[in-house]
């Protein structure tokens, strides 16, 4: 076949490896033509195994792979099919040429999803607004801890089609299960996917310049419970999920199964006197429920956890519970798992206030769910609103609000839905959005706090007005509490 990919990153660079592996002939198109996609040209060249680029228009040649840069919007002749990233939107021109000419359009985890072997790893399923990588390396430590032989794929940076190829080869163990984070864009992309189990986290609007509309980014959130064969897990707080298991058309006996942070009625899992507890997989669900953990065993030594974290467990467990594992690998994969970084992480406690840094909280939803988990809280928040308004987020925050502290490109909104809803609440706005900013803001947050009070960093906002990504404004964060203590001392 004569293969188009649409993207020269991670899941692009994976795809043409992998396809031109097989023997077909790949194009690689990409609108850029910089020192950043030259570099990636260069390397993709480099491991098809053959030499680099050539010298002339942009283009190079691997073992089968074409790279054409600058142009991303042209089909290239006789084009059978077109392999997209993630982040191509649906009504670009590429994909506008190739539905003229009668040429599909999938994504990375489509051709996965296409070739794998007869005996290939069961998928489990996981999307949602946010916390889709805490819940999908939660499942993962879930899964180890049975004695599986599991992976954390897809949207969490390991390409699965990497994956998919490289199981049992050269005599290694082929996996028995694959946690798989899978993205609205992913899901758009991928029509046959059919997991054995799958979790809708959460639904909030996000990327709605991508979808167009939030019934758009339900629906392709929705896809990731067609074809399911043994669970949908859905949250019982958030109807729009299970609205979206109703929707699905899934395998016969296939369950629906919720979790909730309260007590679970049957076929739920969820919170009994700080204890998870599974009414869904057990003998009698009507009259039975299965103890699988406490609270505390969450990321134990991260500090109490927060709501959303807990209901990212009970997810979590769920899709294991569905894979039939123990109860007791729960809760030894629940003590074994460690939160990434920027997400609910404590920095430090200077002068009795705790700091902590969700820099990864880069939309209203995610930065809900952080500011509910303390109770007087020093705000650090702004960025690239990406569309988002704040009024909603302020008024369900505002009882909770000790300060402000903004920064960033479009703290204006954030400013002015605080005037609205919270106008006695004392708001700093730095007018600054260099890399430095984040110091002062530490610094102003740390004059507004009182003992007992948290400054969080949970911004509602992406960060690429003033850094690379949220990891690196959790690291300028990070830095600047360090400052305090090294001040402090």
């Amino acid at each position: 076949m004569h293969i188009t990919v649409a993207g020269l990153g991670v899941s692009g660079s994976s795809a043409a490896r992998a396809l031109a592996g097989l023997g077909a002939h790949v194009t690689v198109v990409d609108g850029g033509d910089g020192d950043k996609q030259r570099a990636a040209a260069a390397e993709l060249a480099e491991r098809a195994a053959t030499g680099g680029p050539s010298d002339t228009g942009g283009e190079g040649r691997g073992a089968g792979i074409t790279v054409r840069l600058g142009d991303g919007d042209t089909l290239p002749e006789g084009t059978d099919l077109v392999v997209t990233s993630p982040g191509w939107k649906p009504d670009s021109p590429l994909f506008t040429a190739a539905a003229a000419a009668g040429v599909d359009v999938v994504g990375d985890v489509e051709i996965a999803w296409r070739l794998r072997g007869p005996d290939a790893a069961a998928w489990l399923g996981v999307t949602g607004t946010n916390g889709k990588t805490t819940t999908v390396r939660m499942l993962a430590s879930i899964l180890e801890a049975e004695g599986l032989h599991t992976m954390a794929v897809g949207n969490i940076g390991t390409p699965i089609i990497d994956v998919v190829l490289g199981q049992g080869k050269d005599g290694a163990r082929p996996y028995d299960v694959l946690a798989v984070e899978l993205s609205s864009y992913q899901l758009h992309w991928a029509p046959s996917l059919r997991a054995h189990s799958a979790a809708v986290l959460n639904l909030a609007p996000d990327h709605l310049d991508w979808h167009g509309s939030m019934q758009a980014y339900a629906a392709d959130k929705g896809r990731i419970y067609e074809g399911n064969t043994v669970a949908c897990v859905y949250n019982v707080a958030d109807k729009a999920t299970e609205e979206l298991v109703r929707a699905a058309d899934v395998e016969e006996g296939c369950r629906a199964i919720g979790f909730t942070l309260g007590t679970p009625g049957p076929s739920q899992l969820g919170v009994v006197e700080g204890l998870l507890v599974d009414r869904a997989f057990v003998e009698n669900r009507q009259k039975q429920a299965q103890e699988l953990a406490e609270v505390s065993d969450i990321a134990p030594g991260s500090g109490t956890p927060a709501p959303h974290n807990i209901a990212n467990a009970l997810a979590a467990a769920a899709l294991a519970r569905a894979f039939g594992v123990r109860p007791a690998a729960v809760r030894d994969g629940l003590r074994a798992f460690h939160p990434d970084a920027h997400r609910i992480q404590h920095i430090a406690d200077v002068d009795g206030v705790s700091y902590i840094d969700d820099s990864k909280a880069t939309n209203t939803h995610a930065a809900e769910a952080s500011l509910a988990a303390y109770e007087h809280i020093v705000w650090i928040a702004g960025g690239l609103a990406k569309g988002a308004t704040f009024d909603e987020l302020v008024q369900k925050s505002a009882a909770r609000l000790r300060g402000v502290v903004l920064i960033g490109a479009d703290r204006a909104l954030i400013r002015e839905a605080l005037a609205r809803h919270a106008p006695e609440v004392p708001v700093v706005d730095l007018d600054r959005t260099d890399t430095g900013a984040m110091s002062r803001a530490v610094r102003e947050a740390a004059r507004l706090a009182e003992p007992g009070d948290t400054v969080l960093l949970a911004p509602a906002c992406a960060s690429m007005d003033m850094f690379v990504n949220y990891n690196k404004r959790g690291d300028a964060f990070a830095d600047a509490v360090r400052e305090l203590t090294a001040r402090d001392h």
